[in-house]
């Protein structure tokens, strides 16, 4: 059975950074299901941000280097985070972790902006285009009662500080395109956040099995499009 520590966690830390959360359109949580949670991301507080606003415990896919720092690595584990492979290995790792989460019914919560929007910092009502791995996982995993749930996170009040230079990430991870930079690690805190739920998208046997016929990359690319689409819609209204 999936553990509340990450949760338990997430709360006492936001609590502790005094961030005050919204949470809008709860009665869309599904029950008795298994949740692919997939927001938008600015900040390293994001998974608490999910995991408060839906009252649950999520496993969040990460960086490879945050499983290869000590400290780091034990802080990304108390939040149910699971690290992914170096990039040769990244794809196939992270479909093999994600089908194995979902067959133990865990939440899963995955950032298909990648890191390129904590990095380089974007307003809080815009988004990267999203990557489609998180579809692939969704269409590939044979599980009944399986389901996406888009999320937005929408902050309505913020602190930005300037950290290290970026380049010191490249020098743990010289494989990583975006390390290689000098400009200074952007740190958002959230002070004030709504945190909106988005239509689930059901994941039915028949997509399941459009994926493994000739409308395999359609029926990703729609999975990709709806979520992007209904989060940045959310965004829309929630940053007011």
């Amino acid at each position: 059975m999936p553990s509340n520590q990450p949760l338990n966690v997430s709360d006492g830390l936001l609590k502790l950074l005094g961030t005050r959360t919204f949470v809008y359109f709860e009665n869309r949580i599904p029950d008795d299901a298994v949740v692919v949670v997939v927001s938008n991301h600015r900040s390293f507080m994001d998974p608490m941000m999910l995991m408060v606003g839906l009252g649950h415990s999520l496993r969040t896919a990460c960086h490879h280097y945050m499983g290869e720092i000590p400290g780091l690595r034990e802080a990304v584990h108390l939040l149910g985070c699971f690290p992914l492979a170096n990039p040769s290995q990244r794809g196939i790792s992270f479909l093999q972790q994600g089908k194995r989460l979902l067959q133990a019914r865990e939440w899963i919560a995955i950032f298909p902006e990648g890191g390129k929007p904590v990095l380089e910092l974007t307003p809080p009502d815009q988004m990267h285009p999203f990557h489609e791995g998180f579809a692939h996982l969704l269409l590939r995993a044979n599980l009944s009662n399986l389901v996406v749930l888009p999320v937005a996170i929408a902050s309505l009040q913020e602190s930005i500080s300037h950290t290290f230079p970026i380049k010191f990430l490249h020098w743990l991870d010289p494989s990583e395109e975006l390390f290689n930079q000098w400009h200074r690690h952007p740190m958002v805190i959230y002070h004030r956040v709504n945190v909106l739920i988005g239509r689930p998208y059901w994941i039915t046997p028949q997509l399941r099995q459009h994926y493994r016929g000739r409308r395999c990359q359609q029926g990703v690319r729609e999975l990709t499009d709806y979520c992007q689409q209904e989060i940045q819609h959310l965004l829309a209204s929630g940053c007011r």
